[in-house]
C-alpha cells in the first residue's frame, strides 16, 4: 500500500545560506506552510527580503519504512529549491509554484537530516523576476514523505500524479499510466461515479487503456459539476486515485465559449493566492473561504494568474464547476536565459493538472511584450511553448494576455489558439467608455479571432466622495467603474472571456499608491476577506441567482451636499427605497443598477427593500467634507487637492490629453517627457508607441508623475511645482 505522511510540522529555519549538518534549537521553530515574507512582502518599499532561507527537518526511522521506496514531495518552494539528505544533495529545481519530488536514499539512521534550502533572489533564468506582485519566498505549501513498493506508479514524472485520463462525451476514456518496475504487476482500472458504484473496470497489464462508459453524466460547470473518480492499482498494492469530468467546449470567435454544445459565457475574475498577514503560506481553509466568494459572487470563470496555483484549489474549481485558465509566470520581462525554465514550468504545469475538467485553456505568458513585440527571441519562445502545450494535450487550447500597448497586428498576438487583453482603460489613462468599442474595433478587423479581457479593474480603498473621479480611488469612483465595464462586456457575446482584475487584493511590494503602499487595492474583496466592496455586489447582482439587495456606500455617512445620490444593486426587478421609514421611491432598473437622489438633513435612516430582502445605512448632513474620507497618499509628492490653479488656465490637475491638445501646452509636455524619460522615450520596458499615449491621455499630469515614481523615473516636487506654475500661464 501507498502510504502518506505530512511532514509540515517542526521545522527549524534560518535566513542563511548554510547547509547545516544538525538540528539546531536555536533557530526558528517553525510549522509548514511558512514564508519569511508574510509581513515585509505587503508592507511598501520594494524592501522586501529576496535570498536564502534553510529549512531543517529530523526524520526518524519510523518515518521511512525500510521495506518501501520513501519519496519526498514539495507542494510548492519559491523559487528555486536544494533538498539535502544526510548531508547528500539530492536534487534542485526552479519553479516556485509547481509541486517536485525526490527519492531519499535506501541507507537510513535512526535520524536523518533533511535540509531544503529554499531561494527567491533576483537572477535572470527563473520567472517570474518583473510583476506587479510579490514574489514571496518559503516552503509555503504541504511537504510529505510518499512511501511506495518496489512497483509503483511514477513519483517522478514532472511531479505529475502518474495518471493521465482523457474522457470523451460520446462514452470513453483513455487512460495511460505511468509505471516503474512493474514487472508482472496487473493494473485494475476501475471508474467509479459519484456515489462510488463502479461503472467499469479492467484487469490488464497494458498502461494505455480505452474503458467504454455508457451515456457518461457531463460536467457542465456550476450547473451540474458532476465528477467520476478512476482509480488505477497495482496488483502488488499500490494505488492512485484521480477525479475526472466528461465534457465537451469550443470557443467561438462569434458565438464566445461554448460548454456541452450550448453557449456558457464565461464571466469572471481572476486570483491571486495570498493573505494579509500569511502571505502565500495560506491553509485550506483559506482556499475554501476564496472559493465560497467567488461562487457568492456568481463567477463562472476564474483566471489563476500568474502561476500554478495549490492542487487543493485546483479541485475545488473541479467539485464547484468553475471554468480556468491556468498559467506559467511567464511574464512583463522577457529572460534570454529563462527559455528553458518556461520549459520546464510548462511541462509541469500540464503534467500536474491535465486530468482537472476545470481547466480549458493554458496561458503562456502575461504582459510579455512590454520591451518589444517582435523579439525573435520571445517570438520563438512563445512557439516552442505553444508546439508543447499541442504536443502534450490535444484536448485544451493555448492562450495569452496581452497589455495594451501591444498592436492588434503584432505577430505574437496571433500566435495561441485564442487571445485576451489586458485594458485598464478609465484607470491607467483613458475613459471607461473606450474599452467596448477596442474590442469591437479588433472583432471587426479580426472576426475569426477569439477575443477576451484578461484584465480590468481599478482600486478602491476606504475613501469616499459624491463626485467620483478617476485615479481618486475611492470606493464610489470603483463601484462606477464596474458599473460601465458590466454593460459593455456582458453584452458583448463575442468575447471569450472576461475576467476582472481582482477577486481579491494583494500584495505588491513596489506599489505605493491609495494611501496603503505594498499591495494592489483593485479587489472587489479586501486582501484579509473581510470586506466586500460595493463593486463585489455589482457583479453579484448580474452573475448570481441568489437573491438579494445591497445599498452601496455605507462606509461614507458623513455628506455635505444637500441632496445627495444613493445606489442600490440588486438581482430582483423591483428597488423601493425608504429614509426614516418613509417611501421616497420605487425603481426598476433592467441593469441591476438602481440609482436615487435624496434629500439629506440630519441623520438619515435609509432602507432598500426589494422582494423579502432588505438592507440598511445611514448617512449624516454635515458642514465640512470629512478629511478621513479623503486619500492621503503615503510618499507621494504631491497630492491633487494641494495644487495651485488658476481659472481658465492649466494646472497639472488636468489630463494630458487636454492639455496636448493645446498648442503650447503640448510644446511644453513634450520637453517634460523627454526630460524624465531620456531620448529613449522608455520607462520600466514601456515604450511611448500610439498605444501607450492613448492610455496616457486619460491621465492627469500629477497622476501621471505619481505613477512614474513606482516605474524608477523620478520626478521631485520642486519640478512639479514649477510645472505647474509654467501650466498656470497656458490658456485653455
Amino acid at each position: 500500500m501507498r502510504i502518506i505522511n505530512n511532514i509540515n510540522a517542526l521545522w527549524a529555519f534560518r535566513k542563511t545560506e548554510e547547509v547545516p549538518a544538525s538540528f539546531d534549537k536555536s533557530w526558528d521553530i517553525i510549522s509548514l506552510p511558512h514564508t519569511w515574507n508574510n509581513i515585509d512582502g505587503m508592507d511598501g518599499g520594494n524592501d522586501y527580503f529576496r535570498g536564502k532561507g534553510t529549512y531543517v527537518k529530523v526524520l526518524s526511522r519510523e518515518n521511512l519504512p525500510s521495506d518501501k521506496l520513501n519519496y519526498l514531495e514539495i507542494n510548492g518552494a519559491s523559487s528555486s529549491a536544494d533538498v539535502f539528505f544526510n548531508g547528500e544533495k539530492l536534487t534542485h529545481h526552479d519553479g516556485g509554484y509547481s509541486t517536485f519530488r525526490a527519492l531519499l536514499p535506501a541507507a537510513i539512521k535512526d535520524e536523518n537530516i533533511l535540509v531544503i534550502q529554499v531561494d527567491n533572489s533576483p537572477n535572470d533564468r527563473v520567472y517570474p523576476q518583473m510583476a506587479d506582485f510579490t514574489f514571496y519566498g518559503g516552503l509555503y505549501r504541504d511537504v510529505n514523505i510518499i512511501s511506495v513498493p518496489k512497483a509503483h506508479f511514477d513519483l517522478e514524472y514532472y511531479g505529475a500524479p502518474g495518471v493521465m485520463a482523457t474522457p470523451h462525451v460520446e462514452g470513453s476514456i483513455d487512460v495511460k499510466v505511468f509505471v516503474k518496475d512493474q514487472g508482472d504487476e496487473s493494473i485494475i482500472y476501475t471508474l467509479l461515479d459519484k456515489e462510488n458504484n463502479v461503472v467499469t473496470s479492467l484487469e490488464t497489464k497494458a498502461t494505455e487503456v480505452s474503458l467504454k462508459v455508457k451515456e457518461p453524466h457531463l460536467w457542465n460547470g456550476r450547473k451540474d459539476p458532476y465528477l467520476y473518480t478512476l482509480r488505477c492499482s497495482l496488483t502488488g498494492g499500490d494505488e492512485i486515485t484521480t477525479r475526472v469530468g466528461f465534457r465537451a467546449f469550443e470557443i467561438d470567435p462569434e458565438r464566445g465559449f461554448i460548454l456541452n454544445g450550448e453557449e456558457y459565457p464565461l464571466r469572471g475574475v481572476s486570483r491571486h493566492q495570498d493573505r494579509w498577514g500569511k502571505g502565500n503560506a495560506i491553509s485550506r481553509e483559506d482556499h475554501e473561504e476564496d472559493m465560497a466568494l467567488i461562487m457568492e459572487v456568481g463567477a463562472t470563470t476564474i483566471r489563476l494568474a500568474h502561476y500554478q496555483h495549490d492542487q487543493y484549489f485546483y479541485d475545488l474549481c473541479d467539485e464547484n464547476g468553475l471554468v480556468i485558465w491556468a498559467e506559467i509566470p511567464y511574464i512583463s520581462s522577457h529572460m534570454v536565459n529563462g527559455r528553458e525554465n518556461t520549459i520546464s514550468q510548462m511541462r509541469e504545469l500540464i503534467s500536474q493538472n491535465y486530468n482537472h475538467p476545470s481547466i480549458v485553456v493554458w496561458g503562456v505568458s502575461n504582459e510579455i511584450t512590454m520591451n518589444n513585440a517582435d523579439d525573435p527571441d520571445l517570438l520563438e519562445n512563445h512557439r516552442i511553448l505553444i508546439d508543447l502545450a499541442h504536443e502534450m494535450d490535444k484536448t485544451r487550447l493555448t492562450t495569452m494576455a496581452a497589455l495594451t500597448m501591444c498592436n492588434i497586428d503584432s505577430k505574437i498576438i496571433h500566435l495561441t489558439d485564442v487571445v485576451s487583453y489586458n485594458h485598464y482603460f478609465g484607470w491607467y489613462g483613458g475613459d471607461v467608455s473606450m474599452n467596448g468599442p477596442w474590442f469591437d474595433n479588433f472583432h471587426k478587423k479580426y472576426p475569426n479571432r477569439p477575443i477576451g479581457c484578461s484584465e480590468y479593474g481599478c482600486e478602491a480603498l476606504n475613501w469616499h466622495t459624491s463626485k467620483p473621479i478617476q485615479g481618486d480611488y475611492t470606493e464610489e469612483y470603483q463601484a462606477y467603474y464596474h458599473e460601465e465595464l458590466i454593460k459593455q462586456f456582458f453584452s458583448r457575446k463575442y468575447l471569450w472571456a472576461t475576467h476582472v482584475w481582482n477577486m481579491f487584493d494583494f500584495g505588491a511590494d513596489a506599489r505605493a499608491e491609495g494611501g496603503e503602499n505594498g499591495q494592489n487595492h483593485k479587489g472587489l474583496v479586501t486582501i484579509d476577506r473581510k470586506y466586500k466592496k460595493d463593486s463585489f455586489y455589482a457583479y453579484k447582482a448580474w452573475l448570481s441567482k441568489e437573491p438579494f439587495v445591497h445599498l452601496c456606500s455605507k462606509r461614507y455617512v458623513d455628506r455635505v451636499e444637500p441632496r445627495t445620490k444613493v445606489t442600490v444593486y440588486s438581482n430582483l426587478p423591483e428597488v423601493a427605497l425608504y429614509v426614516n421609514g418613509e417611501l421616497v421611491e420605487t425603481k426598476k432598473a433592467e441593469d441591476h443598477f438602481f440609482h436615487f437622489e435624496i434629500e439629506n438633513k440630519g441623520e438619515s435612516h435609509i432602507r432598500a427593500v426589494a422582494g423579502e430582502f432588505s438592507d440598511e445605512s445611514v448617512i449624516k448632513k454635515v458642514d465640512t467634507f470629512n478629511e478621513s474620507y479623503r486619500l492621503k497618499e503615503k510618499g507621494a509628492i504631491l497630492n491633487w487637492f494641494d495644487i495651485t490653479e488658476k481659472e481658465g488656465y492649466f494646472s497639472i490637475n488636468d489630463k494630458m490629453s487636454d492639455i496636448m491638445a493645446n498648442e503650447g501646452g503640448r510644446e511644453l509636455l513634450s520637453k517634460l517627457m523627454s526630460s524624465f524619460m531620456g531620448e529613449k522615450k522608455e520607462a520600466m520596458g514601456f515604450k511611448l508607441n500610439p498605444e501607450m499615449m492613448q492610455m496616457m491621455g486619460g491621465f492627469t499630469v500629477i497622476r501621471l508623475c505619481n505613477m512614474l515614481g513606482t516605474m524608477n523615473v523620478k520626478v521631485t516636487k520642486e519640478q512639479l511645482l514649477g510645472l505647474n506654475a509654467m501650466l498656470n500661464t497656458i490658456k485653455k
